[in-house]
């Protein structure tokens, strides 16, 4: 095991100025615009964090003052974050895909003062919300394009993120940046993360500087991060999966991250970067098992045939550590790699990946072992927002797919009644801001209560659900939903499956069809289709399903199987409610939206 270097007993903000201090010229951030790839050393982060903290303070912002942004990953995001921290201020992360009542909620509930936003789309959402928001001062804008067409009184409320800069440079005072620093303490507030809000209204949990100090230790020990890390930011800054991975570890092992174009450039980001740590959420990974799909799809008879041999020939190896891999199976992989998987690998930008990882929701089982067959060393993380990120995971070299391994280097954990798993540590969250009920059940004799029912299987945890989702059948048998919706994702056709089983005689679902690959698929046979509801209602794409969940239901026990599915005409939809802005389904919602299917597959 790699020795864990100590991490010093400082706040993010205070680390910020350490590395500054101590690799000034090593590059901190880059950052792609128009195509170019332009380097930040730790010495400019540094600085123009300072400035821009200096031209909040210059705008009114008081210490322990509330900054939001909301706005796609970029430097101006960090800078934002690091800004506030060095002035003592608060940072709130706000979905750059939320809905306007959204913001306006989070905007209003968390005491914004200053809002930094991406561009004009972002600051028409904030403004629509104005007469809700008696506390906002003023909107920062990072993008100028299409300010003017704002009106007068609009436009008195909003600076540009390059004027706020510049008034932190010229009027700033620097040793005000030295003075909190001074004052700040582990125990402060740097970040509220609002959770995403499946089941109700979204909650601010609030994360002191200790939390983050806590949680770092596990997450590198575990993952084997150092100084030479790479990675590519691109998921929402405002969810703590990717806080963890590119503000909190970084800071403290003086790694390096990219910040790619968009959110819809990432496979290109990916090549170019290629980064040596990769982060996927189960959509990602089951997107790019859909893109290999459809790849294998256009490449023909023989390099499909060439492709299913060289899976089946490694498959056995998905699980085993390498250091325990005959020399015959070493052979065996390095000729795959060679002859077909290295292509692969470099299609997805995933050539260099030292670690990958997955997490923030279930993932199917045959996700996983598709990208380890593959030679991708993808492994299975777990954590929540409360407990400021990554808890377990596996060990790189001892692998058990469908489990999340075991708890990482700090974490005090134990199984409670109805098996839910309960952990205790500096990284369990301050409590929930303005929510004095909610803090006490979540957080009981300082053990966080997960919600989560986990069993161990081989020395490892397993996820089986969240308590409030097990589901009684009219029989008594007790169902964990994401079990069986798993499966059925673990087919490229299967984009979403939601499990209707609550006092049923028995197992019913909804599901979605992944457009992409079924369209794909579609062409291939010569089916006509216009859009989705034409592809998703002919005939023959019902018999495709059909046979995907059949094969599904093979390794589910039988009372688990599903017996009548629905298929949906239409995506679900984030701004419709269906889902939240990480994708994760609100079953309540779609539940009450297709209650005349669901009764229909039950007549």
């Amino acid at each position: 095991m790699h020795p864990l270097p100590a991490f010093p007993e400082m706040t993010l903000p205070q680390m910020l100025r350490e590395r500054a201090r101590t690799m000034p010229e090593r590059i901190a951030i880059r950052q792609k615009d128009f195509g170019i790839w332009k380097p930040y050393d730790w010495a400019s982060y540094y600085r123009r964090a300072c400035r821009f903290g200096l031209g909040l303070r210059a705008l009114g912002l008081p210490e322990g003052g509330h900054v939001g942004v909301i706005s796609e990953n970029r430097i101006e995001w960090v800078l934002a974050q690091m800004g506030a921290g060095l002035v003592g201020a608060v940072t709130v992360g706000v979905y750059p895909t939320s809905p306007t009542s959204e913001v306006a909620y989070v905007v209003g509930h968390a005491d914004i003062e200053i809002m930094v936003c991406e561009d004009q789309e972002q600051t028409d959402k904030v403004l629509e919300a104005l007469d809700q928001l008696p506390r906002l001062k003023k909107i920062v804008v990072m993008e100028t394009k299409g300010l003017r067409s704002f009106a007068a009184e609009a436009r008195r409320l909003i600076a540009t993120f390059d004027e706020v800069e510049n008034m932190g440079a010229v009027a700033g005072n620097p040793a005000l940046i030295d003075e909190a620093l001074a004052r700040q303490t582990l125990d402060d507030v740097g970040l509220m993360i609002y959770t995403s809000g499946s089941t109700g209204k979204p909650k601010g949990a609030m994360i002191s500087y200790r939390n983050i100090r806590g949680v770092v230790p596990g997450i590198v020990e575990r993952l084997r991060l150092s100084a030479h890390t790479s990675h590519l930011s691109y998921l929402p800054l405002c969810h703590v999966a990717e806080q963890m991975l590119t503000t909190f570890v970084p800071l403290y092992t003086g790694s390096q991250v990219n910040f790619g174009e968009s959110i819809r450039t990432v496979q290109e980001d990916l090549r170019e970067v290629a980064p040596s740590m990769f982060l996927g959420v189960p959509r990602i990974w089951e997107k790019m098992h859909a893109s290999i799909s459809i790849k294998l799809q256009e490449a023909g008879g023989l390099r499909r045939w060439l492709f299913n041999k060289a899976f089946a020939a490694c498959k056995p190896l998905a699980e085993k550590p390498r250091s325990a891999w005959t020399v015959g199976e070493t052979l065996v992989y390095f000729a795959c790699y060679w002859s077909i998987f290295r292509a692969l690998q470099n299609f997805i930008g995933l050539r260099n990946a030292q670690v990958a990882l997955t997490g923030a929701a279930p993932i199917p089982p045959d996700v996983v072992r598709f990208f380890r067959v593959l030679g991708v060393p993808l492994v299975e993380v777990y954590g929540l927002t409360e407990s400021t990120g990554m808890v377990t995971g596996h060990p790189l070299d001892q692998v058990i797919v469908g489990t999340v391994g075991t708890p990482t280097l700090g974490v005090e954990w134990r199984i409670g009644e109805a098996g839910e798993l309960q952990i205790r540590g500096d990284m369990v969250f301050a409590g929930y801001y303005k929510n004095p009920e909610a803090t006490p059940t979540s957080i009981r004799d300082g053990w966080l209560h997960t919600g989560d029912v986990v069993r161990e299987e081989g020395g490892q945890l397993k996820i089986v659900d969240r308590l409030k989702d097990i589901m009684i059948t009219a029989g008594g048998k007790n169902l964990t939903p994401s079990e069986i919706e798993n499966t059925m994702k673990g087919s490229p056709y299967i984009k979403e499956c939601v499990i209707v089983a609550e006092g049923r005689k028995f197992v019913g679902a909804l599901v979605m069809i992944d457009y992409e690959t079924v369209g794909k698929w579609a062409e291939a046979q010569r089916i006509p289709f216009t859009h989705f509801r034409s592809l998703a209602e002919h005939p023959k794409v019902r018999e495709l399903i059909e046979a995907d969940i059949a094969q599904g239901n093979q390794r589910l026990a039988q009372v688990s199987q599903i017996r009548k599915f629905h298929l949906l005409t239409k995506e679900l939809d984030h701004d419709d409610g269906e889902v939240t802005a990480t994708m994760k389904v609100r079953r309540s919602s779609i539940y009450k939206t297709y209650a005349a299917e669901i009764e229909a597959l039950y007549h």
